[in-house]
């Protein structure tokens, strides 16, 4: 069993560093906020005074920050302090630019690094059934591979550095540009006299089938646990939702992609935080584009 730092002990954070231990690692945890601290505590992780602290004598350092300047800036600050040999996982959701830029600080240290952003939201870190899209080397991948699996159940290796956070950004493009059609059909559902069940019936089973729909349906009922069944309580926010396709349209933006759905969908999700529900769960929108029909 490994050493194992991990900084950033969050929403996403505190639950994966609790499967590390529950896994037999012993985890040092750092966070600024004293609640995260103390909840990750409780789950057994050793506290540290500072994120420097925190990573002295572990094999492995995991990142789970709010965005690109962020992890760039606790690892430009805690490399120095990192033990020889030690692997560089990240597993924020960040820019595939911010992404390489901290493999290249790894690399100038002399570390190896993996960029593993996760997919499965807040109950997939507490069931550490999480989906891990990884960046790097092969050998630091090897290497990354029996860490990640305490924490998910499936870990895929995309490519080189940055290659999992521009999996990533792909895979939340794609889903949030299915949940708001999957809002869509049910908001004119409602409207055509049809049950949501009678939709969910049919659609669930022929061509309008996806996740957001089968897994995520986002009205109550069909799904039982589904956020629609706990009014609308993440899950996943809104305000992350909006993220990452701000994130998938800076890519597309760098790459010359056309993206047209997919800075559709940014701008519907920029209003609904902007009305306030940034802290919904992200299938919440379908309340946003029934509110859209009444004021026409």
């Amino acid at each position: 069993m490994a050493n194992i730092a991990f900084i950033g002990l969050g929403n996403m954070g505190g639950p994966m560093a609790a499967n590390l231990v529950k896994a037999g690692h012993k985890v040092t945890g750092f966070d600024l906020v004293t609640a995260s601290r103390e909840a990750a505590a409780a789950e057994g992780v050793a506290i540290a005074a500072t994120a420097a602290d925190c990573v002295k004598g572990a094999a492995v350092v995991i990142t789970m920050l709010p965005a690109g300047k962020h992890v760039v800036g606790v690892w430009t600050e805690i490399l120095t302090s990192v033990a020889p040999g030690a692997l560089m996982i990240d597993c924020s959701t960040i820019d595939v630019a911010s992404a390489r830029q901290a493999h290249a600080l790894a690399a100038k240290a002399g570390f190896a690094a993996v960029d593993a952003p996760v997919s499965g939201g807040v109950g997939g870190a507490k069931a550490a059934t999480l989906t891990f899209m990884a960046g790097g080397d092969d050998k630091a991948f090897a290497a990354a591979k029996p860490v990640l699996e305490a924490m998910g159940k499936k870990i895929v290796h995309c490519g080189e550095a940055g290659a999992g956070q521009a999996a990533k950004i792909c895979n939340n493009m794609i889903l949030g540009i299915s949940m708001i059609g999957v809002s869509e059909a049910f908001a004119l559902a409602e409207k055509l006299g049809l049950s949501h069940q009678a939709l969910f019936d049919v659609a669930s089973t022929s061509s309008g089938q996806c996740w957001s729909l089968t897994s995520y349906c986002p009205v109550p009922g069909p799904v039982p646990t589904s956020p629609a069944n706990n009014d609308y309580k993440p899950g996943f926010a809104a305000a992350l939702m909006l993220k990452d396709l701000r994130l998938s349209q800076e890519a597309a933006k760098a790459a010359g992609a056309a993206t047209p759905l997919g800075a559709h969908a940014e701008a519907i999700y920029a209003a609904f935080e902007q009305a306030g529900h940034g802290g919904v769960d992200f299938s919440g929108i379908i309340n946003h584009l029934r509110a859209l029909a009444g004021s026409r």
